[in-house]
């Protein structure tokens, strides 16, 4: 009875692979199975994404004019060149302009909306709409309406202008290079504001109510408890809303090539506007090349030094408390 017995375990053990075995054949099957599933993402973002960064790059060594074959090999030439170039530096400057007035008056702004919003207010959610219908526009339909209300002579903002007695500024708005940069501004603020205030609001709803109540309980009055609970509560998402503006006023093109196509005489140009105009207008496509890589060069290192220092811990799941501690 034992010799058929023992056989059988003898056959067990050769049909039955070792455990290590099966379980090097299951992660291949759970890698193949992640593999076949990442597949079609992966062959889009190259062919979107790698693929376009790739021939941006090869051109930009080159002086091509859009036609026929590249074959006037430049090196380095277009971006010395770039360098050089005082409208691209003045591209640059406008771009930080941009930065600068985002961060210190549009953020704080949608900031204080967004707290005012998060108090018991009739109406309330009334003005959360209206506040945030701007950002569903398109940037066309937002250029297109604010182009016609600063029309000279006829446009909304002139009539404004007359009436409050600032009549230096009628006609003046998109057409003097000393208004055309604040007037953007304006515009970039009625039309992006609404999506940091939501932001905003979603982070202060999110904050334990219960911690506040404490912090009333121990004697903070109103400003303390904004300063020394909500705010660094609400540091990730404020990080997160820097992040996006900054971005955003870098690569910013269709709002004010509708409005103003970086004229008066380059007075409102951005890096992209550059580019198009080298591109599409003027067929330097290997010095639009160079531009466009720039402005790439210009993002990802910001993003990633943004990250490494600002993100970090929010990142990892934790809450940086005020003064980065």
């Amino acid at each position: 009875m034992s010799t058929p017995t023992k056989e059988r375990t003898q056959e067990a053990v050769r049909v039955c692979p070792p455990a290590p075995a099966r379980s090097r054949l299951h992660r291949l099957g759970s890698w193949a199975s992640i593999a076949w599933f990442l597949l079609p993402a992966l062959i889009l973002f190259l062919v979107f994404v790698l693929a376009p960064i790739a021939i941006a790059v090869y051109t930009g060594f080159f002086k091509w004019g859009g036609i026929g074959p590249m074959d006037d090999f430049v090196g380095f030439e277009n971006y010395t060149k770039l360098f050089d170039d005082q409208v691209f530096l003045g591209d640059l400057g406008r771009g930080l302009y941009l930065i600068v007035l985002s961060i210190t008056v549009q953020l704080p702004f949608a900031l204080f909306t967004a707290v005012l919003l998060n108090q018991r207010l009739r109406g309330r959610a009334v003005y959360r709409m209206l506040f945030f219908a701007p950002y569903i526009l398109s940037e066309v339909v937002t250029a297109v309406l604010f182009t016609m209300i600063f029309l000279p002579g006829d446009g909304m903002a002139d009539h404004l202008a007359g009436a409050l007695g600032l009549e230096g500024l009628q006609g003046k708005w998109l057409a003097d290079p000393s208004t055309v940069m604040p007037t953007l501004f304006v515009v970039m603020v009625w039309k992006y504001f609404g999506f940091h205030m939501m932001l905003y609001l979603a982070g202060l709803q999110s904050i334990p109510g219960e911690i506040l109540e404490a912090a009333s309980i121990d004697g903070a009055g109103a400003w303390q408890r904004f300063r020394h609970v909500t705010l660094p509560l609400l540091g990730p998402t404020i990080r997160i809303s820097v992040f996006l503006s900054i971005i955003g006023a870098i690569q910013l093109f269709d709002l004010v090539w509708v409005m103003t196509a970086g004229g008066p005489n380059h007075s409102s140009e951005t890096m992209a506007i550059s580019m198009f105009q080298f591109g599409f207008k003027r067929y330097q496509v290997g010095y639009a090349s160079a531009i466009s890589v720039v402005l790439f060069m210009i993002c990802m290192m910001f993003s990633l030094v943004y990250q490494r220092y600002a993100l970090r811990r929010d990142l990892s799941g934790a809450v940086t408390l005020g003064g980065g501690r």
